[in-house]
């Protein structure tokens, strides 16, 4: 049972992060349409969905990963497993504050220029590759 449990979470791990890279990019696309209400609106829409989706995903990711945790010991006592926890939630905080940027800006407010979301864009691959070295390499 702990392959099968640590595939999943991979899996729903792969699913999430998806909607954590997209999710930006629509963004972008959001700031570039300007006035153009039909795009603004399928775009909008396109985010929700993604967000929703994400959300289910990370959900079910979070509880196979802590079924690794605490049923099966992955990790216990291991620095690493801290480190890496910690940009989870770092993860878990930038799509958060993505959704609610989509929820606002289709609702009508202002968003910052394309080119300072595309920087924004690129926070999660920042995130995401020192997790990627902590579950890989174990360093502590």
């Amino acid at each position: 049972m702990y392959l099968w449990t640590k595939l999943f979470h991979l899996l729903f791990v792969i699913a999430w992060m998806a909607c954590v890279f997209y999710l930006p990019r629509i963004l972008v696309n959001l700031a570039e349409a300007g006035a153009d209400a039909a795009v603004r609106e399928r775009l909008g829409l396109m985010g929700r969905r993604l967000y929703r989706f994400g959300h289910v995903m990370f959900g079910i990711a979070l509880l196979l990963g802590l079924t690794l945790w605490l049923h099966f010991r992955m990790g216990v006592g291991q620095g690493w497993v801290h480190a890496k926890l910690m940009l989870v939630v770092m993860l878990l905080l930038h799509f958060v504050f993505t959704g609610r940027w989509i929820k606002r800006a289709v609702a009508g407010a202002a968003l910052p220029s394309p080119t300072a979301l595309r920087w924004f864009n690129e926070i999660p691959l920042l995130l995401a590759i020192p997790v990627l070295w902590l579950v890989y390499f174990k360093p502590f």
